[in-house]
């Protein structure tokens, strides 16, 4: 087979990389991709992710067996319903579907409709309506642009005055422009967050290993919310029982909920959770697979991935087998300033050095061979496996201490949780 992945970071390239070790694939393009995704044989083509038109074009000159979109605002875009319209065989959802993640107030409406356990919430346009509901309910408090906002349009305040000031910036700043004109205020959930993603097709639902992702850009969860800094699977503090509780109470009504809302899910639907007193509940759902978890999870599949997705594709029952043993670990290596502002072309120094498994975001190749320069917030993700949390630390950390550099940053404290 020959394969498309559509996008450019992290997620990308681990979907690549683990598509390559299936021998039915015969070669796989990543567009646009990026320079570090080329030395794993992956082809990359300088095509915008949002171009649909050039992007099904390039599908039917390549005669590609299918489509893999990777991330968010092609798939709101509706990219996989252009490719379907082609006649070209795309996984992941329909612009209609995709809705899930693309309006937190959708989301939100959907789960109270079909019963699936999530934070209490409102809705709100109005600024004025919208402080006053803050100053009845409260902090801590949870405060969302309803759009896409690229993981940085949610504020987690625990002083009012921070409260306030994040609906300033979205509602009358307009910090993430369209996306923040309506805002989601939700009560604060208190508990272990975990990541569960799920091959969905249809009412079908078929679970992954789960994860546990890091949005917070400091050590000891500090400091605004990022895209996320690194990941760990499995997570040995969060009982199965609890992931069989979410996968029958959250996974199967969603996907039956979507079938009944005529928007049919088919892809990966990503269920961010929070174990509560009450069980586990969504604290959001994405439309795709999650960065960077993906680059932890598809690691541990040992099925042959391009084969579940043909399945699926064709409607067919697809074999999933997980590693049960060991960990792995990926920690993000950040530019200074991220999620702010930050600087790029910075030379990526020691990366050549580097033994464990690199994933690529945002870099770029220098003109001079074997050096990298970043070219994006999250620049690249070191992962490693290993019997224990413990051994996977030492592993990885002194591989991260070889790109020490005083324009990026990496936390130090990525899988301490699962240390008992």
């Amino acid at each position: 087979m020959k394969i498309l992945v559509v996008g450019s970071g992290g997620r990308e390239h681990a979907i690549s990389k683990k598509l390559l070790e299936s021998n039915s694939v015969e070669k796989v393009f990543c567009v646009p991709g990026n320079d570090g995704m080329v030395s794993d044989a992956i082809e990359t083509y300088a095509i915008s992710e949002t171009d649909a038109k050039a992007l099904v074009e390039f599908a039917k000159d390549k005669a590609v067996d299918w489509v893999i979109v990777g991330p968010e605002v092609p798939l709101l875009n509706g990219l996989v319903d252009d490719f379907d319209a082609a006649g070209i065989k795309a996984f992941g959802p329909s612009k209609q579907a995709a809705l899930i993640e693309g309006s937190k107030d959708f989301a939100k409406q959907f789960m109270k409709k079909y019963d699936i356990p999530t934070a209490e919430s409102e809705s709100f346009t109005n600024y004025d309506d919208a402080y006053l509901y803050l100053q009845e309910k409260g902090v801590p408090i949870v405060i969302k642009a309803d759009g896409l906002a690229a993981g940085k349009g949610v504020v987690v305040a625990f002083e009012m005055e921070e409260a306030v000031l994040a609906l300033k910036d979205m509602m009358l700043d307009s910090k993430f422009g369209e996306a923040s004109a309506k805002v989601v205020i939700e009560d604060f959930l208190d508990g272990e967050e975990f990541s569960l993603m799920a091959f969905v097709r249809g009412e079908k639902v078929y679970p992954m290993a789960i994860a546990q992702d890091h949005k917070r850009a400091y050590e000891g969860d500090k400091g605004p919310n990022t895209g996320g800094m690194g990941a760990y699977s499995p997570v040995p503090h969060i009982a199965q029982t609890i992931v069989d509780e979410a996968v029958k109470s959250i996974l199967f009504p969603a996907a039956k909920g979507m079938v009944a809302e005529n928007r049919s899910f088919s892809g990966i639907l990503y269920a961010g959770l929070i174990v509560t007193k009450e069980g586990p509940k969504v604290i959001e759902f994405n439309a795709r697979f999650g960065d960077p978890e993906t680059q932890v999870v598809l690691p541990r599949l040992k099925s042959d991935f391009a084969k579940v997705i043909d399945d699926l594709l064709h409607d067919r029952e697809p074999m999933l087998e997980w590693e049960t043993g060991g960990v792995t670990l990926g920690v993000v290596l950040a530019s200074a300033g991220y999620p702010e502002e930050y600087a790029k072309e910075k030379v990526i120094t020691g990366l050549a050095d580097v033994e464990a498994e690199v994933y690529h975001a945002g870099t770029k190749r220098a003109e001079e061979d074997d050096v990298f320069l970043s070219n994006g917030g999250r620049v690249l993700l070191v992962c490693a496996t290993a019997e224990s949390m413990v051994e996977a630390q030492a592993k990885l950390y002194k591989e991260m201490k070889k790109l020490e550099n005083p324009n990026f940053f990496y936390r130090m404290d990525i899988g301490t949780k699962a240390i008992k």
